[in-house]
């Protein structure tokens, strides 16, 4: 298994679809990374990761608007294509298996977060996935 983990902010507000009954979640995450290059000039370089969430639980939706850090981990998968120069380009997209809300344009604004709960680990709170049902399992645990 090759596993992707990104941490970043949405370019756009997610789009929700229903497709066969199923829902999906597309947003688009981008993680910039700032360096320097061997003559010591300052750098920046944008990756942009197209992100596929199928969930049956879309309560997640509304608080994926464009700027929100989020934590993403998935499947990835690299489509190759032309771009217009005819340079050889990818797309590089996740079929994400968990999703971590880091901050939230609502959260300056003191919302309340919905059907969203907290890992009990630090203070962001992540969609209810299997994951998150099992870690307050065992936040439950006497010991």
């Amino acid at each position: 298994m090759i596993k992707l983990q990104i941490i970043g902010n949405l370019g756009k507000d997610c789009i929700v679809k229903e497709i066969n009954g199923k829902h999906v979640i597309n947003f688009s995450v981008a993680h910039t990374e700032r360096f320097k290059d061997s003559q010591g000039t300052q750098k920046e370089r944008t990756t942009w990761v197209e992100c596929a969430y199928w969930t049956d639980r879309t309560a997640i939706a509304p608080y994926l608007t464009k700027g929100t850090s989020v934590y993403a981990e998935g499947s990835p998968e690299a489509d190759p294509y032309t771009n217009k120069e005819g340079q050889a380009a990818a797309t590089l997209r996740m079929r994400v298996q968990n999703i971590q809300l880091l901050s939230s344009n609502r959260d300056s604004q003191g919302s309340n977060q919905g059907n969203v709960t907290n890992t009990g680990m630090g203070t962001a709170p992540v969609a209810k996935t299997e994951s998150a049902q099992t870690a307050s399992v065992v936040d439950d645990l006497p010991f």
